[in-house]
């Protein structure tokens, strides 16, 4: 992932600290210790008595002479080793004639004579030169900063786009590559026909719509899908994101969105992809304060540029998000973004067309029926599928296998959804026992509750963050639930903490993600879902974006009285409540099978829902 270009103090103080440094060493005027004399008389006499090796005597630009004595002396240790010392001598004298005969007539002195380098050529050393190598440090490092893109990450293109330029040649994606969305793909199949033949679509007078917005979770293929439309038209494929107009400098992304458009138009027919939309189109004028100038510049450029162009000259405009509710009105707007696509989560006849396409680059054994796990995978996106047919085909490589077995196939399920196996946790025997009829307490409530899912697998082995697990997988997809069906949930959450408190004596810290999902459950049936018999179908509440973070918060503005949220708060209380006597009611009838799934937890530590069902058949 490219990071987004921007200017860094940290590198403009390394810089200025390696310039400083470097001017220091190699144009300094030398370092050691030397003594500065000031009376030249003094330094004539030392010259007559012979105390100097070498004399260096250098013209300055003032008229004076730079001169620079080395005297030589012998020292003598405390075990009578003799080793020889230099010291330097400095003086700045004016002109004298008789200096250099003085020098010159003296054979046992070095005299070295040396003329002064011209002003300008000093100056471009030691400035010029050391400020040239730090500009070039500071481009080079901004490059690195900026990446790629279609910038070219040069320091004078900040507002060049960086939008990829996806070319369709060789291997491209096509429809085919594309499964699980079926409608979504007979909505877009017409911006191809329009890509192929334009002119099919304008003969009544009609338009094609200017921007397709795909919505849908993460993962269900939305920029698949966009790839796809580009790879069936077989044109140039603009691909960014949202964040990567949004820069610390006013006007660069605003200059981003000019010029993507400039190359869209260039390079016609072609599609322009905007991945995260909501990063630069979020609703404007929002927040504590009035909201983050450049991105509603680059906003307002955004929706300036998409009314300037039209599709008849072979430009698409498709963009993804996951967060349509924090989109500004005005990019929804007829004329912009005319067509809403949704991308959902396939269904299980989507799943397993998905895990067909996945499958095909892996080697499956005989027994890898897909279909079972398909049904086995609700609420799955593709880039769940994709990574459970990843994670499978490593399994059996770890294991030196064939081909990829059904059994590798639910061991990358469970890893993706509940977590790896954490076997390395040493449990004693009591924290087992207790997790074992903890466990067996949600297993046996889910059995005799109407309205609850089938248990198809409990464990008692550690996996994730969770000390044990109990998975429950509906006979179909759901899209809706119940009352019946919603209650039936709290009952089973509560049946875990119950059947330690019953059958132990006891309760544990084990239950904390039972009691925040039974209490949040609760809360909706009350304030959202309208299921509460005492305050009626009301929403309670009003759910409002935070202005920095971008998360919902509910109940930031209550309009509700005190008196009101007490009666919420009882009627919250009075569901969990009636939820807990149902569980208890189940666990004091059945307590032997109970016990009898505890023990065989603490045997074997994983159940299937076979043998659950032999279990409780007795």
């Amino acid at each position: 992932m490219n990071q987004r270009p921007g200017f860094s103090w940290k590198w403009l103080v390394i810089g200025l600290l390696i310039a400083w440094v470097m001017q220091s060493f190699f144009f300094g005027k030398g370092g050691g210790e030397s003594v500065v004399l000031h009376d030249y008389n003094e330094f004539l006499r030392m010259l007559d008595q012979n105390k100097f090796v070498s004399v260096q005597v250098t013209p300055d630009s003032d008229g004076t002479l730079a001169i620079v004595a080395i005297e030589k002396t012998e020292k003598q240790d405390k075990e009578g080793k003799v080793s020889a010392e230099e010291k330097k001598y400095k003086i700045t004298a004016l002109p004298d004639p008789k200096l250099i005969e003085k020098l010159t007539s003296k054979p046992e002195v070095k005299f070295i004579p040396t003329k002064k380098p011209s002003n300008w050529f000093a100056v471009i050393l030691s400035w010029v030169l050391p400020v040239f190598l730090f500009f070039m440090l500071w481009n080079f490092l901004m490059k690195r900063q900026m990446g790629g893109g279609m910038g070219g990450g040069n320091i004078m293109n900040f507002g060049k786009s960086r939008a990829k330029l996806l070319q369709q040649n060789g291997a491209r994606v096509t429809f085919d590559d594309v499964a699980g969305a079926e409608e979504a793909k007979k909505e877009v199949r017409e911006v191809v026909e329009f890509l192929k033949d334009p002119q099919k679509f304008t003969t009544l007078g009609g338009r094609l719509p200017k921007g397709y917005l795909l919505i849908g979770p993460p993962g269900t293929g939305k920029t698949l899908l966009a790839k796809a439309v580009a790879g069936e038209a077989n044109v140039p494929f603009f691909s960014i994101t949202g964040s990567d107009f949004v820069e610390i400098f006013v006007g660069i992304g605003a200059s981003r969105v000019r010029d993507l458009f400039a190359e869209g138009k260039k390079n016609a027919p072609c599609i322009i992809f905007i991945d995260e939309l909501d990063a630069v189109a979020r609703s404007r004028g929002v927040g504590l304060i009035a909201g983050h100038d450049e991105r509603e510049q680059t906003l307002n450029q955004l929706l300036s540029e998409m009314d300037g162009f039209e599709t008849a000259k072979g430009v698409i405009i498709m963009a993804a998000t996951n967060r349509p509710e924090v989109l500004d009105k005005a990019i929804l707007r007829p004329g912009r973004f005319d067509r809403q696509i949704m991308v959902p989560r396939p269904d299980v006849r989507g799943r397993e067309a998905i895990l067909k396409v996945h499958a095909k680059k892996i080697k499956l054994a005989e027994d890898a029926d897909l279909s079972i796990l398909a049904r086995g995978t609700p609420g799955a996106s593709g880039a769940d599928l994709e990574s459970i047919v990843n994670e499978a085909a490593l399994l059996a490589a770890r294991d030196k296998k064939e081909a990829v077995s059904l059994k590798d196939l639910e061991l990358a399920k469970d890893k993706i959804f509940m977590g790896g196996e954490r076997k390395s946790l040493v449990l004693s025997a009591g924290t087992k026992r207790t997790i074992a009829y903890h466990e067996a307490g949600h297993t046996l409530v889910a059995k005799f509750t109407d309205g609850a899912d089938p248990v198809n697998k409990v464990s008692i082995i550690p996996r994730g963050m969770a000390l044990g697990v109990t998975q429950q997988l509906p006979v179909e997809d759901k899209h809706l639930y119940t009352k019946k069906q919603v209650g039936a949930m709290l009952a089973i959450l509560m049946g875990g903490r119950l059947a330690e408190e019953i059958c132990l004596g006891d309760i544990s810290t084990g239950a904390e993600n039972d009691i925040a999902k039974a209490t949040e459950i609760a809360e909706n049936m009350v304030k959202r879902w309208g299921m509460s018999a005492v305050l009626g179908p009301i929403k309670w509440g009003k759910e409002s974006e935070h202005p920095f973070l971008g998360s919902q918060m509910i109940d930031s503005n209550q309009s509700y009285s005190e008196e009101m949220a007490k009666m919420i708060d009882q009627e919250v209380i009075g569901l969990i409540e009636g939820a807990c006597q149902s569980a208890r009611k189940i666990i004091l009838e059945n307590r032997g099978k109970l016990e009898a799934l505890a023990g065989a937890l603490l045997e074997k530590e994983t159940l299937g829902g076979t043998e659950i069902d032999e279990i409780i058949k007795g």
